[in-house]
């Protein structure tokens, strides 16, 4: 940290004090060469986690609307909410795990299906109906035709 008063680069820490709510880390400093001090303020540089709309918009990634649209799925069906966080969970990893921070949401509902269909196939035949915008009855009827022939997972 450069000194504000003489440019030097050597300084200690006095002392450190957590802002509110921990978003912010107060310090005070000493210069090591003119030995006045300062204070400087730490806190994390937040990116945002980006979705890619199928019209090429980006808008911020939001936790509450994947687990809100997973939710009306799943509404009286037989799922824990804690399943619902775990997989919001995993969606928010596999943003994190990317370099650029984005994914389309192409992906984010096929992973989501996924998810789905080994919780509960009732919720999964929901949210594909929503996300997937069958054109027709024989396309809805495909799906489900090809749910039913899958052996059921224990």
């Amino acid at each position: 940290m450069k000194c504000p008063y003489c440019g030097h680069l050597g300084d200690k820490v006095v002392d450190s004090r957590e802002g509110r709510e921990g978003e912010v880390i107060r310090r005070r400093r000493e210069c090591l060469e003119c030995g006045r001090r300062f204070t400087s303020y730490e806190r994390v540089d937040e990116i945002p986690y980006m979705v890619v709309k199928k019209d090429g918009r980006r808008e911020r990634f939001e936790r509450q609307k994947l687990i809100a649209g997973v939710l009306k799925a799943c509404e009286k069906r037989p799922v824990k909410v804690a399943a619902l966080e775990r997989t919001a969970d995993r969606v928010e990893s596999l943003l994190q795990e990317r370099p650029d921070k984005e994914m389309a949401t192409a992906e984010i509902g096929q992973f989501v299906m996924q998810e789905l269909r080994k919780l509960d196939k009732v919720a999964y035949v929901r949210f594909a109906s929503v996300y997937r915008h069958f054109r027709d009855i024989g396309e809805f009827m495909s799906e489900l035709e090809e749910l039913l022939s899958t052996k059921e997972e224990p």
